[in-house]
C-alpha cells in the first residue's frame, strides 16, 4: 500500500498545528516535520493526529553554511545545532533526520561533522541520512549531487549514516545507482521538475513537470512514506506558495497519489 507524507516547507506560511489538520484532511499518512515550525505542544498534538513522521529537518540543516540561508558561521557550532535539533525531534521518531554538507571545499570538516551527527543519531536512536543536492545549484547547498557521491562521503567518514533520495534533485543522475545504494536510503522526497526551472526554489506538483517517474519508482522499491516536499519563490509568477495552503496540500497529495499510481 502506498503511503503518502508533505513535507512541512511545502506549506510554509502555516503553523505546525494547522499543518497536521491539513495534512490529514488531505488524505496524507505522515508528516515531515521541520524543527522551525515546532511549538511547546506540537509533540502532544503530532501524536494526537495519527499520523507518521517521515525525514525531519533541523532549524540548522547543513555542516558548512548556507549561502541562501542565515545560520552560525562556524563549522562546529552548526554541527552542535544539528545534534540539538536531533534531540529535539527524537521523539517523535521520524524515519531519519536529514542533513547537507553545505558547499565549500572543506571536505575533512565535512567528515568530522558527519562523524559527530551519526553518533547523535545513534544516542537517540534516530537514523540520520545526508541528502545529495542536484548539480545546478550544488554551488549553495552541497558538495554532493548523486547517491554515489554521498555513499563515498560516508564511507570516507565511516559513519552509520544514510542517504536521502530526492526525486527533484536527483532525477537526472544514473538510475543504475539507486539500485546500488537502496539500502543505504532511509527517506524520499518528491517535487516536479518545471521546464524551465527559475532558480532552486522553483519546484513543482507531481505530473506537472518533465520527470519520468516510472524508471525511478521501479528502481527505488520504496515502501516507506513519500513525502511531498515543495520549495517555491513568492516572487515568481505561479508560485506554490502563493497558493492557500490546505488547498495546495489537497492538490499536492492528489497529485503525488496520480503520479505514482500511473507509474505502477
Amino acid at each position: 500500500m502506498t503511503r503518502l507524507s508533505i513535507s512541512q516547507i511545502t506549506t510554509v506560511s502555516q503553523a505546525f498545528a494547522d499543518d497536521l489538520d491539513a495534512y490529514r484532511a488531505a488524505g496524507a499518512d505522515g508528516i515531515g516535520i521541520w524543527e522551525m515550525k515546532l511549538q511547546d505542544d506540537s509533540l502532544e498534538r503530532f501524536r494526537a493526529s495519527g499520523l507518521d513522521a517521515a525525514a525531519a529537518v533541523t532549524a540548522v540543516p547543513s555542516i558548512l553554511p548556507l549561502p541562501l540561508m542565515e545560520g552560525p558561521n562556524d563549522p562546529a557550532q552548526r554541527v552542535e545545532a544539528i545534534r540539538a535539533g536531533i534531540r529535539r525531534l527524537a521523539p517523535f521518531e521520524p524515519a531519519c533526520v536529514l542533513f547537507l554538507t553545505g558547499p565549500g571545499d572543506d571536505r575533512d570538516t565535512i567528515l568530522e561533522g558527519i562523524r559527530a551527527i551519526a553518533d547523535e543519531g545513534r544516542a537517540c536512536g534516530v537514523r540520520v541520512a545526508v541528502e545529495p543536492i542536484q548539480r545546478e545549484f550544488a554551488e549553495y547547498w552541497t558538495i554532493a549531487s548523486s547517491l554515489d557521491e554521498a555513499a563515498e562521503l560516508v564511507d570516507d567518514a565511516g559513519a552509520d549514516v544514510g542517504i536521502m533520495y530526492d526525486v527533484w534533485h536527483l532525477w537526472r543522475e544514473p538510475v543504475e545507482q539507486i539500485a546500488r545504494h537502496r539500502d543505504r536510503i532511509y527517506g524520499v522526497h518528491v517535487a516536479d521538475w518545471r521546464d524551465p526551472t527559475r532558480n532552486t526554489h522553483d519546484r513543482v506538483l507531481p505530473g506537472d513537470g518533465i520527470i519520468d517517474y516510472a524508471p525511478i519508482l521501479d528502481a527505488l522499491r520504496w515502501d516507506g512514506l513519500f513525502d511531498l516536499e515543495i520549495f517555491s519563490d513568492p516572487e515568481l509568477p505561479n508560485s506554490l506558495w502563493k497558493e492557500d495552503p490546505r488547498e495546495l496540500a489537497r492538490r499536492g497529495i492528489e497529485r503525488l497519489r496520480a503520479t505514482i499510481a500511473s507509474s505502477d
